[in-house]
């Protein structure tokens, strides 16, 4: 008769296979049918080939190959010291061993030798374990020693993301021009690009004599498009280094003519920035919970969707201006409270975001509030608002970021209240807005940047109030301001295109591009029977799906705000 399956008994002894190894250890202790010694210096370890053979890829090709070790009783590892040739075949016997700071190193190069891989990257976790910013240019070079990928990867990144104290070490310092080359044009590296130039700078005075001629190696390494330009053309191009090489100073000529012809500084071979480098949402300012005027700054993590506060702003403004520029947060104008009456203030404020304080800035050159600011390259565009006498100005200034300078440009066409701006391509785009009667306006006005003029087209779809602009792509959006309408404005086809509306008539709310998508913060919102809501909700407009998504809450409710996009290293607070 023909048995049931269920009969059949499928029997594993997980006992013996230990069992197996722990009686080949006695074996070998007691020298019982061992057939081979191990030699270092004056130890002789007595082993079975067969269990060296599968053990490790080395002794299989030694003892089953056409080596004259195959035929020989003692076999010689010279290069292994005696200790750790005992805790090797320890380990071979027993699969344990101990692994210390000080028998780390050579038992991580025997395993290497000898080929037990697993017995390597044991090795490899306790130096990483044992890594510190102090340490890891030491370890970087370990790893190209004993070709430890695990070990150098690890390394790198602990290299890359600490780079404010690995470059003050004294490693550094003695890194080679190739090992110091490598490191500096890392795209991952967690720093500023005048960082990075100080670094080589360091490395080349400590040993001036034969370092001075790798000053022109090493320039190309700074990515000169990613510099604030005051840095550039007053620190570098002024350092006697730069200046005693004929290949620096051209780069410096070259993006010098680049930065004032209104093309940007660009960077050699057209290096890209950094992957330390990010963009960050920040909301700055405005009436916190309807009831008074905030000093909150928040910077926001978009992966987790939280927000992290950073410095207060020194005082209450309402109405100011905020712009993001060269990773700095500029805070401009805005009524400050004063004895008696609230004064309109021309001060202006700025967050660095390495340091997390704020400083105070040159003041424009008249004070106003409910006024316009649009960065571009490194200006800064103040456009109308109100002045000292309340009344509504055309009146523009400039700020140069470089030389920490105001100068007055050309005045707008038309004096306008709350309109949506933006700047592209060399211009600048002063949507609607609101007169002095605060009937719409229905104009676009335009500023040229470099030729210092301006000009004004009327269109019919240009009806808004209180309502950002911000630019995708080159494209700029106009988003609500007392409607649920958005706009795309194509500058080059002088084309509006309507795109998905808000979920709910706003205004008075903020918007910033951040990685392709715009962010709309806070505002006030006319919800069921008209009724005006202050706001703390966050939406995300993706250009490519034209759909509204929610993003998260802030804090607490908030209008009249500032929304800007910042550039933050990994070495800045709230990262």
């Amino acid at each position: 008769m023909e048995r049931a399956a269920a009969d059949v008994l499928h029997y594993e002894d997980e006992e013996l296979s230990s069992g197996l190894l722990l009686q080949l250890n006695r074996l070998r202790q007691e020298g019982v049918l061992t057939d081979v010694l191990l030699c270092s210096e004056d130890a002789a370890l007595p082993c079975h080939r067969a269990v060296l053979v599968c053990s490790s890829p080395y002794f299989r090709a030694m003892f089953c190959s056409g080596f004259v070790e195959r035929r020989r009783t003692r076999v010689a590892l010279r290069s292994v010291p005696p200790a750790v040739l005992r805790s090797i075949v320890d380990y071979v016997y027993t699969g344990r061993v101990s692994i210390s700071a000080d028998t780390v190193l050579p038992l991580m190069q025997a395993a290497s030798m000898l080929q037990y891989g697993r017995l390597f990257e044991a090795c490899s976790r306790l130096l990483q374990q044992q890594m510190s910013p102090d340490n890891c240019l030491s370890m970087m070079r370990l790893s190209e020693m004993v070709n430890c990928r695990s070990l150098r990867g690890r390394a790198k990144e602990m290299a890359a993301r600490s780079f404010s104290d690995v470059s003050a070490s004294e490693d550094l310092r003695e890194l080679s021009l190739a090992e110091l080359t490598g490191f500096l044009e890392d795209d991952g590296l967690c720093a500023g690009e005048e960082q990075v130039f100080e670094t080589l700078v360091s490395w080349v005075h400590h040993d001036p004599l034969s370092r001075r001629g790798a000053v022109s190696d090493l320039s190309k390494r700074v990515r000169l498009r990613h510099l604030h330009p005051t840095y550039l053309f007053q620190f570098i191009a002024n350092d006697p280094l730069i200046q005693s090489s004929a290949l620096c100073t051209e780069l410096i000529d070259s993006a010098r003519r680049l930065m004032f012809s209104g093309g940007g500084a660009e960077a050699p071979r057209g290096a890209p920035r950094r992957r330390g480098y990010r963009d960050a949402l920040v909301v700055v300012g405005g009436r916190k919970n309807g009831e008074q005027t905030s000093r909150e700054a928040l910077v926001f993590d978009e992966g987790a969707r939280t927000w992290r506060r950073l410095a207060k702003l020194p005082l209450r403004l309402y109405r100011a201006s905020y712009v993001g520029l060269h990773s700095v947060l500029y805070v401009i104008g805005g009524l400050a409270a004063a004895a008696g009456s609230p004064r309109v203030s021309a001060a202006v404020y700025t967050l660095s975001l390495r340091t997390n304080q704020w400083r105070t800035a040159e003041p424009m050159l008249e004070p106003r509030f409910a006024h316009q600011a649009v960065p571009y390259l490194h200006f800064i565009f103040v456009l109308g608002g109100l002045g000292p006498d309340r009344r509504l100005t055309a009146g523009v200034e400039r700020y140069n970021s470089m030389f920490n300078q105001w100068e007055p440009a050309a005045p707008m066409p038309e004096a306008v209240l709350h309109p949506a701006v933006a700047a592209v391509n060399q211009r600048i785009y002063v949507f609607g807005g609101e007169d002095s009667m605060q009937s719409p306006v229905r104009i676009i006005q335009v500023h040229h940047v470099t030729r210092n003029m301006w000009w004004k087209m009327e269109n019919r779809t240009v009806k808004n109030a209180c309502a950002p602009a911000a630019v995708v792509d080159d494209t700029i959006y106009i988003i609500g301001g007392f409607t649920r309408r958005v706009i795309a404005y194509d500058p080059k086809a002088n084309r509006f295109a309507a795109c998905a509306g808000l979920k709910a008539r706003r205004m008075h709310h903020a918007a910033a591009a951040l990685h392709d998508r715009l962010y709309v913060t806070g505002g006030r919102r006319i919800g069921a029977r008209d009724v005006v809501e202050d706001s703390d909700g966050v939406e995300c407009y993706d250009p490519k799906t034209d759909a509204w998504s929610s993003a998260g809450t802030l804090p607490f409710k908030l209008f009249d705000h500032g929304s800007l996009t910042v550039t933050m290293t990994g070495l800045d607070p709230g990262v």
